[in-house]
């Protein structure tokens, strides 16, 4: 569990987003990050129970900074008001399929999957699908599956059947997203329970057979 510490950090950093604010409170910011590390390390060993490779990263090297990268936004706020860690081979820089845990007060989530992959890596997912379609099918439809995420991935879609694919193909919108990812909104009370590591679980132990399609499609490329 996570404590209402943090929740509450984020909240003042939302209504005072400036960096004199932050600096002021740098050393409250520390304590709680630590203790989101904690957190993500414990979620990690959980994970690796069912998904082992998992067991070679770290929080460290999960969670992603506070900090935005303002270059290329006209959104000129210095800090997100989230803690995310993204739990994948490589971190979270990683362009493999993984796991997110997504913390922010009345906005929390836990996914996974891929988001905003390359254009080679999204044909060859695209690939993969199509050429195992009954596979794929069997794994997103399977009702521990849709009993977290629904019937249905989470993202944008093209409208048209994406290029060097039959228009025709039977189940052609699975072929259509831009990412492939799925998403479970949980309420903010959740985090606070001792429950959250049990629900992390579960919910990431449906997931871990998506993941692994998406993986096996990004080590086939050519």
């Amino acid at each position: 569990m996570l404590s209402k510490e943090l929740f509450i950090f984020l909240k003042d950093l939302k209504k005072n987003n400036n960096k004199e604010w932050f600096e002021n409170n740098r050393s409250l910011y520390n304590n709680l990050k630590k203790e989101f590390e904690i957190f993500v390390n414990l979620a990690i060993a959980e994970i690796s129970l069912f998904d082992k490779p998992m067991a070679q990263t770290s929080a460290k090297a999960s969670i992603f900074r506070i900090n935005r990268d303002i270059r290329f936004s006209a959104d000129k706020l210095p800090y997100k008001n989230n803690f995310g860690a993204f739990i994948a081979n490589g971190g979270r820089k990683s362009i493999s399929a993984g796991y997110y845990i997504h913390l922010e007060p009345g906005q929390c989530f836990l996914s996974g999957g891929i988001y905003m992959p390359s254009g080679p890596i999204l044909k060859a997912i695209r690939t993969e699908i199509f050429e195992n379609i009954r596979e794929f099918k069997k794994i997103v439809q399977s009702p521990f599956f849709v009993r977290h995420f629904g019937k249905a991935l989470w993202g944008e879609k093209l409208k048209l059947a994406p290029k060097g694919f039959p228009g025709d193909f039977t189940d052609i919108e699975y072929l259509k997203f831009k990412h492939y990812t799925v998403l479970k909104e949980e309420p903010d009370s959740l985090y606070h329970q001792n429950a959250l590591l049990n629900e992390i679980k579960e919910v990431f132990q449906s997931l871990a057979l998506f993941n692994a399609f998406l993986n096996r499609a990004i080590e086939n490329m050519d």
